[in-house]
């Protein structure tokens, strides 16, 4: 019994002395989170009215909430009656050493803000980095996610971004379409210009400025190639590049040129 009522007279002590400081903590904590949710929600909605960049919008305002939560996380620990400056003294020890082991994602990080900085990509541009080509989706503190031509989600490292070769297809406003057919050797080449520049006039996707081109490219072994290269907008390059390679083929059937395929000869002895 006395043992117990030791252990009781102990546990109404504990609970004087920091059942406040606990409560005052937990409730510093919500509201804090509830704040922080505010000022994050009045941050976007200022942005967006000033037209900022949305790379950048969400770029700050994943740092600005990180930041807002670690300096509530050191608010309720000095609540707690912890000496923040000795705290702060371990969490600079113990940063180093994270630092250190991450020295990954401190170079993504890194990257990341070398991005927002240099802008040599934003949020809707068609880019190829890193071996992918997709329309850039997100721009996030550690990573860039590209979704590609396959409908993937390919989430890259900021650092390999920002130390990487990037190719902007979308930066200039317009995409050249690279498409190469091949006809016969006995087809007039000025007639089959003029139907395959005709696909490329016809074509409302296809820009007229830069004009469109239709040229010889190669004398092959069994064929006459034509580089054909329209210019689109870059949300229109594949919706531009099926039709051409599908009209061209309709136009040339419909001219009676012939595009000419490999043969198998078979000579029977006898």
């Amino acid at each position: 019994m006395e043992n117990a009522e030791i252990w009781i007279d102990k546990g109404i002590d504990f609970i004087i002395t920091y059942g406040p400081k606990l409560i005052g903590a937990i409730l510093i904590f919500i509201i804090g989170s509830w704040v922080i949710s505010k000022i994050i929600g009045v941050s976007r909605n200022a942005m967006s009215k000033s037209k900022y960049d949305e790379s950048l919008q969400r770029f700050l305002l994943n740092l600005s909430s990180w930041a807002l939560k670690i300096l509530l996380v050191i608010i309720v620990i000095s609540t707690l009656g912890v000496d923040v400056t000795t705290f702060a003294a371990v969490i600079a020890a113990a940063g180093l050493a994270v630092g250190l082991a991450l020295q990954g994602s401190l170079s993504n990080f890194a990257g990341g803000v070398l991005i927002m900085i240099f802008r040599p990509y934003k949020i809707g541009d068609l880019i190829e980095a890193q071996g992918v080509l997709g329309v850039v989706k997100e721009i996030d503190i550690f990573t860039s996610k590209l979704i590609t031509p396959q409908n993937k989600l390919a989430i890259i490292p900021n650092g390999a971004m920002a130390n990487g070769n990037i190719v902007n297809y979308t930066a200039e406003g317009k995409i050249r379409v690279d498409v190469e057919i091949g006809v016969d050797y006995g087809e007039d080449i000025k007639k089959t210009k003029d139907v395959l520049m005709s696909v490329l006039t016809a074509n409302p996707k296809v820009l007229q400025d830069p004009a469109p081109s239709v040229n010889v490219s190669e004398l092959a072994d069994s064929s006459i190639n034509f580089a054909i290269r329209p210019y689109a907008k870059p949300e229109h390059y594949w919706d531009v590049y099926f039709s051409t390679v599908e009209d061209c083929k309709i136009a040339l059937d419909k001219a009676g040129i012939e595009i000419p395929f490999p043969h198998l000869q078979i000579l029977k002895k006898g």
